[in-house]
């Protein structure tokens, strides 16, 4: 006996008359109406409850959710999204101490509508990362914008494997032995790296000439590190950094401006 939308109801109905019969055989019926008998007597049971009115389909949805994100922490992942709408479900987890999974932070977020659907359908990518720290390291300058007192020129180093940001560095110029002198900070505190890949930009290397060697260059690769440069006009060959360095500049440097060096420094330690 087929099945639609307008008859389910009516079919219900003679299925209950039927059935209600003092020598209706019930298992028979429900071979008749194509149901099993778990369904046939469920539906007994409903119509001596409630009548006519009980077979009405009903929804499926549970009363209660007991996995349901809590409204306070829905609101604590609200309110940081408002104050810093560019952090995403992982950080906004970890500043939370994973009280929330970061999924369900996405969730949240899209449930509020504080995620923009995106516009164009993303295509699929493999990500590439190294077997472990230190083995590759990204360097770059995010390029340099005016203070009341100079300019900036933020100095970034980001780990390959982890993509944990190694140091931001508030410099005045662009120069090797500005460079220099606080990679070797840097070394100090995390060690020495297989390897380096930069861009074709001074103080690391030559526009005019890609892959030229330079002073720098060979400082590094005198303590052991090779030295590695992206294609030219190739900026995904350094993906990892200039990812990080579209947050840096959504989250610390947009709508802001800064009078020294210090007050720069201090914005990147604490947003580091």
């Amino acid at each position: 006996m087929p099945w639609n939308v307008r008859n389910a109801m009516s079919l219900k109905e003679e299925f209950v008359s039927l059935a209600r019969q003092p020598d209706a055989n019930i298992r028979e019926l429900c071979r008749r109406f194509s149901i099993s008998p778990q369904t046939g007597y469920k539906w007994l049971r409903r119509f001596e409850q409630g009548g006519s009115a009980a077979l009405q389909e009903r929804s499926r949805r549970p009363a209660s959710s007991p996995r349901l994100t809590e409204a306070a922490l829905e609101a604590e992942v609200v309110a940081l999204r408002q104050e810093h709408p560019a952090w995403g479900g992982r950080t906004i987890s970890s500043l939370l101490s994973k009280r929330i999974a970061p999924s369900t932070v996405t969730n949240v977020l899209h449930r509020h509508e504080l995620i923009q659907s995106p516009e164009k359908a993303r295509e699929a990518r493999l990500r590439f990362e190294h077997d472990a720290p230190n083995d590759l390291w990204q360097m770059d300058f995010k390029g340099h914008f005016a203070l009341q007192q100079g300019r900036c020129h933020p100095l970034t180093i980001l780990d390959d494997h982890s993509r944990f940001n190694l140091a931001i560095h508030a410099c005045d110029n662009e120069r090797g032995t500005t460079v220099k002198e606080k990679m070797t900070e840097v070394f100090q505190r995390y060690g020495l790296p297989l390897r380096i890949n930069v861009d074709n930009g001074a103080p690391w290397g030559s526009p005019r000439n890609p892959g030229e060697v330079t002073e720098l260059s060979i400082w590094l690769i005198r303590l052991g590190i090779q030295i590695s440069f992206s294609r030219p006009y190739h900026p995904q060959t350094n993906g990892k950094i200039e990812r990080f360095h579209r947050s840096l500049k959504a989250e610390v440097l947009d709508g802001r401006q800064f009078s020294t060096l210090v007050q720069a420094q201090t914005a990147f330690d604490r947003w580091r």
